[in-house]
Order: C-alpha cells, then sequence, then structure tokens
C-alpha cells in the first residue's frame, strides 16, 4: 500500500517515565499531516483505515494474535454471574428486547487516542477492527471512548458503526458477559477502576484485557507505590494468565509490551473468601501524575 515506505521513528523515553498522553510516537506522513491541517475528511480517514486494515492482514504477528485470543477459554461465551443468560445493561438493550441476549462477547475500548493524527492510534484502531472480525463481534457490541476524540473522529467511528460512549467512565464499567477490553497504553489508574468494578470471584473470568502486561506494570512501579495506589492491579499480577503478544520491530512502539490478559476461574477459586471482601472504591489521593483524564477534570475544560 502506499505507506510501505512510511519512517517510523521510536521515542523512547527513560524507564519508570509515564506516559502523559497519546502522543504520537511515529513520524507522519505528509498524507497525515494534511489531515491534521485540512479540514477533517471523514472519507479521507475511514479509507487510511481500512488501508492499515490490510497491511495488518498481510502481517504474521496479526496471524499469531488472531490465534492466541481464538484459543483463549476466556472468550468463549459463559452465563453471567447470576447463573442466567448474559444481560445486558439497559442503555446497551436494543429496541424490543426482553433485557437477555444470545450469549457472545462485547468489545469495550477505552484511551485509544487520535487516530486521525496519531499513526499509532490509527494502527491500534485497525487492529481492533480486525479483532472484531475475526471473533465475530459486531461493531455495534463495541463501546469506545476517549476525552480527545474530535466531533469528526466520532462520526468516523460511527460510520464503522461503532458505538460511541457519551460519558467517561473512567474504566468503572461493571461486566455482565465476557468483554474484550482493548486498553492500549493506558494508564494504570484505568486498569485498577476496571479490576475494582468487577473484583468478585465470578465475575473477573469475563474480562480478556488485550493491553499492558501488569507484571511489566509492576517490574516498572515502584512497589510500596503500586500496594497503596493501585491495589487491585497489584493484586491481579498473582491472579491472571498473561501470554505475550508479540509484535515487528518497526511497530514496536505501537504494540509494545502488549498481552493477552485473563483470569482462569481454577485460580480464583483456589483463593480465600476474604481475597473478594468489597474494597472501596479508589481516590489516588497520592498520585498527582495519574495518567487518566477524569470525569469531573474534562468537565472544567468543556
Amino acid at each position: 500500500m502506499s505507506e510501505k515506505a512510511e519512517e517510523w521513528q521510536v521515542a523512547r523515553r527513560r524507564k519508570g517515565t509515564p506516559r502523559r498522553s497519546k502522543a504520537p510516537q511515529v513520524s507522519l506522513t505528509p498524507q497525515d499531516q494534511g489531515c491534521c491541517q485540512d479540514e477533517f475528511n471523514t472519507n479521507k480517514t475511514l479509507l487510511r483505515i481500512r488501508e492499515t486494515m490490510s497491511e495488518l492482514r498481510c502481517e504474521d504477528f496479526w496471524l499469531d494474535w488472531k490465534k492466541r485470543l481464538l484459543s483463549s477459554s476466556a472468550t468463549a461465551a459463559a452465563p453471567s454471574p447470576d447463573g442466567g443468560a448474559p444481560e445486558l445493561p439497559v442503555d446497551q438493550q436494543e429496541e424490543g428486547s426482553v433485557g437477555t441476549t444470545a450469549p457472545g462477547l462485547e468489545c469495550v475500548c477505552y484511551g485509544l487516542g487520535s487516530f486521525s493524527s496519531c499513526v499509532s492510534a490509527r494502527y491500534q484502531l485497525a487492529m481492533m477492527l480486525l479483532l472484531l472480525e475475526a471473533l465475530e463481534i459486531p461493531p455495534r457490541l463495541c463501546w469506545v471512548f476517549d476525552p480527545v476524540f474530535s466531533a469528526g473522529e466520532k462520526e468516523v467511528l460511527r460510520e464503522l458503526d461503532l458505538s460511541v460512549l457519551t460519558e467517561n467512565e473512567e474504566g468503572k464499567r461493571l461486566t455482565k458477559r465476557p468483554t474484550i477490553f482493548y486498553l492500549m497504553h493506558c494508564g494504570k489508574a484505568l486498569y485498577n477502576n476496571l479490576l475494582w468494578r468487577n473484583w468478585e470471584r465470578e465475575r473477573l473470568p469475563l474480562l480478556t484485557i488485550i493491553g499492558n502486561s501488569f507484571s511489566g506494570i509492576q517490574e516498572r512501579t515502584v512497589e510500596r507505590e503500586l500496594r497503596r495506589d493501585y491495589l487491585f492491579l497489584h493484586q491481579a499480577v498473582a491472579l491472571c494468565e498473561e501470554r505475550p503478544l508479540r509484535c515487528p520491530p518497526r511497530l514496536l512502539d505501537v504494540f509494545n509490551d502488549t498481552a493477552l490478559i485473563t483470569f482462569p476461574p481454577g485460580r480464583l477459586s483456589q483463593l480465600p473468601q476474604c481475597t473478594w471482601a468489597e474494597a472501596a472504591e479508589p481516590r489516588y489521593e497520592h498520585c498527582p501524575d495519574l495518567e487518566i483524564i477524569r470525569r469531573e477534570e474534562e468537565q472544567g475544560r468543556s
């Protein structure tokens, strides 16, 4: 395709330095720069996303990702925690439904970034769309959100038949059916919030996370701070099963440190009941650089 000659310049950062934003970490082509400077062009953006999908389909690492995800036991349809059929939240039910749907998968994507101007974000979006195809998840059952999305980008996402969330959930989404959480290069607080909201023996196995390696986060974070500020993430390192997702060197800064993370029910059932004691909602009082945009911050800027 036309981007084969695209130069990928990796912007290295010191170990332990937090990611402050989803800034472009690869050089923009003249076409990408034009996308930023000109009036937003929905059709052009859609075309570039589909071109990127076609490029990734030809990559060996995509086939490896697909194989690992399809073989993951967590992606199999499973009953809801109450033992009945998987149930969707009221605001997600189709018109005329009675509150339940056939067993299947959903997807939630947070923190994608500005994919119209950031090459990394565009590749990550293209990869997510390929995963939806492989897992036969209808795009309308994939909810996406990032406070940085422009009006034009939201329109592109709707053209792709994805469901654009209107509220910043901060990752605090209660899972009611097997769900893929696509969280590329997200902050620790977002992972921690998601785990807190679903911290139940019967609910965690419904989560499959594609995002930063939890063990990698543990290695890069001071133990005392991880335990104090990100307790659920700290505990999840020992509870989850990680499978690294490889990528070629030229895309290393787009998909680096990515893992497929699941929670085997057998491993969770061996833990004492006190592990699942109800805990207070995380506050992050000691975290001046939280790596996510909180709801009140977003409202303050609007």
